[in-house]
């Protein structure tokens, strides 16, 4: 990143000393990195491409849901009016009482208080607007390593706050397992009283992974404990809600288990209808408090967010929005958002089952059970990167690297049948470049 960051600075020096002198500082941080995208990117037109982890049929082509795809024609003169004129900031009153009455249609009575959703373009757009409400210069955010790398371009880079990593696996001597607790433990250096925010990911990018009931009890206490130090804002990055291929495994956010558990605890739920019902064109996120939605706390946030999109986007996209609508009010969305995790789950069992014979000298799967990905470790002294080359060079495979020594699946994206012989291009790869490098 520091040698693609120089590269671009005096590229501009160069070229105009006038337009860099004028730069912010944030404006001199910033460079593409080479995250996801960029590897994907690359990946382009290869045969096996697991690299983003969008739900495809593994030729490309969008796994559609009926409702959604219905409802693009199946506008009315009142949707299609408001799909074409401005949204409000805070998005369009009907999609945000749809999209919280699916939200909390599962839950008890009485349960946890919420506001209504607050519609963003993505969740992204979700992630950074709670970045400009809640992290200054140096701000403590703790995350699990390895970690999506937006969120170092989300919190870090925009608005330098401090990224505090723990190991998103221990080994404790029968293999790895998931640190419930990781976030919360790495708040453990910081002055008492000071404010931060954890991001808990669930199901996990890069990992793939979803707590199991006694572990998500195990996160609740420790982020309780932790609440009792300090505030805490932790953000549920809901992005694949849902998708969950073992029974036990619980599907629902942990927004809801952490509401109303300590004043010095407040989750924010950051979700959308990207990959819950494959949409990722529309770019339709939601925001949500734990705040009763009539509430003074709840009208206050919208308000400071309304004032974030109106200085950055605007509005909201009508025509997506109309979109979404137009499939939570089908009566068979959930029987086919169903389906489709069932197909997820199918190709997941795939892979689970190939992954469990690969090769312990090249590297081990790490725990994965949910979402859209799986976690290679590779054996020590394999970089990545190099794997990752050799793939896209000599075996016509594009997956993505996370330094030093982690391969990212995306399942989602790559047919079930042929799954094993990706791993298959994957091991051909990885020893290639053992046997070059020994």
């Amino acid at each position: 990143m520091s040698d693609l960051l120089a590269r671009a600075n005096a590229a501009i020096e160069e070229s105009s000393p006038a337009l860099f002198s004028a730069l912010s500082p944030l404006g001199r941080q910033l460079v593409y990195p080479p995250g996801i995208p960029f590897q994907a990117g690359q990946a382009r037109g290869k045969k096996y491409n697991a690299t983003i982890g969008q739900l495809t049929d593994g030729a490309g082509h969008a796994l559609r849901l009926p409702s959604l795809e219905a409802a693009y024609a199946a506008l009315d003169e009142e949707k299609r009016n408001k799909a074409l004129l401005y949204s409000p900031a805070a998005g369009i009153p009907e999609v945000r009482q749809a999209w919280r009455q699916r939200q909390r249609a599962h839950l008890e009575p009485g349960a946890s208080a919420s506001s209504l959703p607050i519609v963003t373009v993505g969740l992204t757009h979700g992630l950074s607007i709670l970045a400009d409400l809640f992290c200054a210069q140096g701000s403590a955010v703790a995350v699990v390593e390895p970690f999506w790398g937006n969120y170092r371009q989300t919190f870090g880079v925009r608005r330098g706050a401090e990224i505090l990593a723990s190991p998103a696996y221990v080994d404790d001597g029968e293999g790895p397992r998931f640190a419930a607790d990781g976030v919360a433990r790495s708040l453990g250096a910081l002055p008492e009283g000071e404010p931060a925010l954890v991001v808990v990911n669930l199901p996990s990018n890069p990992s793939g992974y979803s707590l199991t009931l006694a572990q998500r009890d195990q996160l609740r206490k420790a982020l309780v404990e932790a609440a009792a130090l300090r505030p805490i804002v932790a953000i549920c990055d809901d992005a694949y809600a849902g998708f969950v291929y073992e029974e036990e495994i619980p599907r629902g956010s942990m927004f809801w288990e952490l509401a109303g558990q300590h004043p010095n605890l407040i989750p924010v739920k950051v979700e959308g209808a990207t990959k819950e019902l494959g949409f990722f064109g529309g770019r339709v996120g939601f925001l949500t408090f734990p705040f009763a939605a009539d509430s003074a706390i709840a009208e206050a946030l919208e308000s400071k967010i309304m004032d974030l999109s109106r200085a950055t986007i605007g509005s909201p996209v009508s025509a997506s929005q109309m979109v979404v609508l137009g499939a939570l009010e089908s009566r068979t969305l959930e029987e086919e958002v169903e389906a489709l995790r069932q197909r997820l789950a199918g190709r997941y069992r795939i892979l689970r089952d190939r992954l469990a014979t690969f090769d312990p000298a090249l590297g081990r799967a790490l725990p994965f059970n949910s979402g859209c990905f799986a976690l290679i470790e590779l054996a020590r002294g394999l970089d990545s990167e190099a794997v990752r080359q050799r793939l896209l060079a000599d075996h016509d495979t594009g997956l993505i690297s996370i330094a030093p020594n982690y391969i990212r699946i995306a399942h989602c994206s790559v047919r079930g049948e042929a799954l094993p012989e990706l791993v298959d291009r994957l091991e051909r790869g990885a020893s290639e470049v053992a046997v070059a490098v020994s």
